[in-house]
């Protein structure tokens, strides 16, 4: 009697037997034990174990894993090949959707604020501007004043992009450059208007000398 002998059913077996598969039942060797090793030995499922059919009976007597080693090194127990999942078509795909292929109304499944989060938005954008802040104060482009005000500006939504910050910093460094002329000129007036004042009270001090 084999391991799977169809005496072992219960007497209420389903269904009647041919004699060809009562002869199969009765010889079937139970190879659970052997696979189970093979599958630990291999590093792999046991359903990727392959036995050969042809050598159930010396297989089914193996119970060591030395013994398992010695079959898989004859080629009696097989690690079958990992099923192959193409990725070709995927890849495809996305390079077509980097065009903007397949990205219409009808393919998207989310809000516009699910696909791409607003607040990652705004922290590429505070990340762009405040890169370049830094840059151009290194540079000595812009003192630490602007840098602080144009800082601020940003934080509070004031520029959409580096060209518009760009421009920010021409119009105040040209604004500045105006003021600064401005005061020089009101300055340089300031001292001419003085010493014309100093040569006036000289020359009057000068008259009263020669009336004494």
């Amino acid at each position: 009697r084999g391991p799977c002998d169809a005496s072992t059913f219960s007497p209420q077996f389903p269904f009647s037997l041919p004699p060809t598969t009562l002869s199969l039942y009765n010889n079937m060797v139970s190879l659970v034990l052997q696979k189970r090793l093979a599958a630990s030995i291999l590093k792999c499922g046991k359903r990727k174990v392959w036995m050969d059919p042809n050598e159930c009976g010396d297989l089914g007597g193996l119970n060591s894993r030395q013994n398992i080693r010695k079959a898989i090194k004859d080629g009696q127990i097989v690690k079958q090949p990992e099923t192959i999942h193409s990725r070709a078509r995927v890849q495809l795909r996305n390079e077509a959707k980097r065009k903007g292929r397949h990205t219409g109304h009808g393919k998207r499944r989310g809000t516009a604020n699910a696909r791409l989060p607003f607040k990652v938005i705004w922290m590429r954008r505070m990340r762009v501007l405040r890169r370049m802040l830094k840059k151009y104060r290194e540079a000595k482009k812009i003192d630490s004043h602007i840098y602080h005000e144009l800082y601020m500006l940003a934080k509070g939504n004031q520029f959409k992009n580096k060209r518009v910050l760009m421009e920010k910093i021409h119009q105040m460094k040209a604004e500045r450059n105006r003021v600064k002329a401005l005061e020089e000129q009101a300055m340089a007036r300031k001292s001419r208007s003085q010493a014309k004042k100093a040569r006036k009270d000289q020359k009057e001090a000068a008259k009263a000398e020669e009336s004494k």
